[in-house]
This record gives C-alpha cells, sequence and structure tokens, in this order.
C-alpha cells in the first residue's frame, strides 16, 4: 500500500510537468517622441513669391507698326523714358490735315466777321431788313462753332501723333518686353513691363483653413529660400475679398519692413503668420486619432510605459502638422506612429523618433 501511494504521487508530478510555463508578452514598440516647449509659438508658413508692389503693363494707345525699340528686359529706365516708337508717317500726315483745316476755318471766319461787320453798317442806315441781319450774324456764329470744332480735332491729331511713342509711366525695371521692330500691334497690347523697384513685397495663397486672423496690418516674418538664416519683419498690407475660384485660396500682400539689397523679384520666400500669444503644442498629424468618438493622443506613461488614450483639443491642421491647443503638456512622450493599432493599458517600448516640438 505504501508503494502505491509513492507511485501516485510520482505519476501526479510528472503529469504537472508536462505544462509549459507561458512566456511573459514582449513589449511592442512605439515610435515616440518628447512634447517640447518650442512648440507653443510655432508659427504656420506658407511660401510665396517676392514681387515689386507697382508694375506697369505698358501698350500704345493707337494701333501701328513697331520701327524701334530702345530698352531690353532687365534695362532700368526713369519716368519719361522712351520705350518704343511706331510708324509715325500717316499720324503726322493726319496732323498736317488737322492744322490746314483749322486755318482754313480761321480765314472763313475772319471773312464772316467782315461781312457781319458790313451788314450791321447798312442795317443801321436802313438799307436790309432786321431778318437779314440776323441771317449774317447766325453765318458768323456758325462759322465760329466751326473753327472750335476744327481745333478740337487738330489737337487730337496731334495727340495720335504724339501717341506712336511709348514712354515710361515710372522709374524701374523693365520686367518683359512682348514686341519687336517690324511687328503690328493693336490698340492697348502690351509692349512692355516696368516694375517700381522702391518697394517690394510677397504675395502668397492663404488656404480657407487659415485665414482665421490673417488681415491687414498682422506681423509676418519672411525668410528667402537663398538666404534661411536671416529673417525678414513683415506685416499683411492686403487681403483679396474673394477667394480664387480655381485654388479656393485668398490672395495675401504682404509687405517687407526692412529690406535690402539681398530681397530680389522673382525670389522664393516663406511667411510664417505670428499668432496671438500661444498657439497651442504642435505634434505630427500622425499623433492624433480618434478613439471612443474623442479626439485623442496616446500618452506613454514614464514609468510602466503602458499606454492611455488622452483626450486633446485641437486647432486647425497645417501642413506641418496639427496644434494641440489642450490635453497634453510640455515634457509628456506620446506615440506618433501605429496608434490605430494601440488598446488602453498596452504596454510598450519606446523608441525615439528623435522629433522634439
Amino acid at each position: 500500500m505504501k508503494h502505491l501511494l509513492i507511485l501516485t504521487c510520482a505519476l501526479f508530478t510528472l503529469a504537472a510537468c508536462d505544462h509549459p510555463v507561458t512566456p511573459p508578452a514582449t513589449p511592442r514598440p512605439a515610435l515616440t517622441m518628447l512634447v517640447g516647449d518650442m512648440a507653443k509659438q510655432s508659427p504656420s508658413g506658407i511660401v510665396g513669391e517676392v514681387r515689386p508692389r507697382y508694375e506697369s503693363a505698358q501698350g500704345f494707345r493707337i494701333a501701328g507698326k513697331i520701327v524701334e525699340r530702345k530698352v531690353e528686359v532687365g534695362s532700368h529706365v526713369k519716368k519719361g523714358q522712351l520705350l518704343a516708337r511706331l510708324d509715325a508717317a500717316d499720324t503726322d500726315l493726319s496732323a498736317q490735315a488737322a492744322q490746314a483745316e483749322v486755318r482754313a476755318a480761321e480765314a472763313d471766319l475772319s471773312l464772316a466777321k467782315s461781312e457781319l461787320e458790313r451788314q450791321r453798317l447798312l442795317y443801321s442806315r436802313k438799307f436790309i431788313s432786321a431778318a437779314a441781319l440776323d441771317i449774317r450774324e447766325a453765318q458768323f456764329k456758325s462759322t465760329e462753332a466751326k473753327v472750335q470744332q476744327t481745333k478740337a480735332q487738330s489737337a487730337v491729331s496731334g495727340n495720335q501723333s504724339r501717341y506712336t511713342s511709348l514712354l515710361a509711366e515710372r522709374d524701374g525695371v523693365v520686367t518683359e518686353i512682348r514686341a519687336e521692330p517690324g511687328q503690328v500691334v493693336s490698340t492697348g497690347e502690351v509692349i512692355a513691363r516696368v516694375a517700381g523697384e522702391e518697394e517690394l513685397e510677397v504675395i502668397v495663397a492663404v488656404p480657407e483653413s487659415r485665414m482665421a486672423g490673417v488681415q491687414p496690418g498682422k506681423p509676418v516674418q519672411i525668410r528667402l529660400w537663398v538666404a534661411q538664416q536671416k529673417i525678414y519683419q513683415g506685416k499683411v498690407r492686403e487681403v483679396a475679398p474673394a477667394a480664387d475660384t480655381a485654388t479656393r485660396t485668398f490672395q495675401v500682400r504682404v509687405s517687407v519692413v526692412d529690406a535690402d539689397e539681398m530681397l530680389h523679384m522673382g525670389m522664393t520666400a516663406g511667411v510664417r503668420f505670428i499668432g496671438d500669444g500661444n498657439v497651442g503644442l504642435l505634434l505630427p498629424t500622425s499623433a492624433v486619432t480618434q478613439h471612443a468618438g474623442q479626439t485623442v493622443v496616446w500618452v506613454v506613461n514614464p514609468k510602466s510605459n503602458r499606454v492611455q488614450p488622452r483626450p486633446v483639443q485641437i486647432g486647425v491642421y497645417r501642413e506641418d502638422g496639427v496644434p494641440v491647443l489642450a490635453g497634453i503638456a510640455a515634457g509628456e512622450r506620446v506615440v506618433v506612429a501605429g496608434v490605430h493599432t494601440l488598446t488602453p493599458g498596452q504596454t510598450v517600448r519606446s523608441v525615439d523618433s528623435g522629433a522634439t516640438r
């Protein structure tokens, strides 16, 4: 009996040894980042182009054939300087004909005046009737009006002759030429563009979602593509009253307050609108997700390495991330990749992404 009891205990011991011990689950690696203070004042940036504030598209006020062009693209011009000239043969002849008509009308007026004076003398001596005198006076007034008409027509013809010369409307630089000698152009066709160099600005297309707070006078920071180390100060000068129908963006013109010789027309510039006060902590868009009907970020507990969803309040999505206005604090660690597969309380192995915002 004693041997049977020992054998039974041995069998139970061997059976217990057949069940393997389950090892603890390996923590899943998770790409994380440490939320930093510098995101508090992170302004939003939009790329634009440096353009002159004043630019004139100039063309002839009459049609004709170009016989001379005096400037090239890049030429610096002064106000009133000749840019191009049309063939003036026909306009000169028209001006001469108009002047001849003026002289003929003045001769007719002189004759009409003499006739009127004689008729008045005859009327005073009762040789003609009042009706005859009235006719002469009417003829004189008609001739006088014709002189005024021909003088006005002569002035128009003279202007047409002067319009054969295209003059610069302002001091500046020629940015575009669209005509060559021998070309026949129509009235108002653009021949050249002259841009003023005294004041430059940056033109940016701002999306509808970024228009909050963008208004004339708002301060901005400007950084040139070719000189990333220097930041220019500027302010919003003009905001388009309506969005572009194709791009759904608003054109915003920004004046450069401290422009220098490094700023040139056509350069690429980044414009950052400076917010009023705290704009939130900027996180990558991949860090923000939806969980249980709420907008959350997954925060890593520094002691247990467990993650929990934290409801947050976010601002408008931007090209460089999304601002979190409330719900997290600087110094906390959040998951920035694969957040859709996490579960509350899950243990992770934090892998630093190298980003600090």
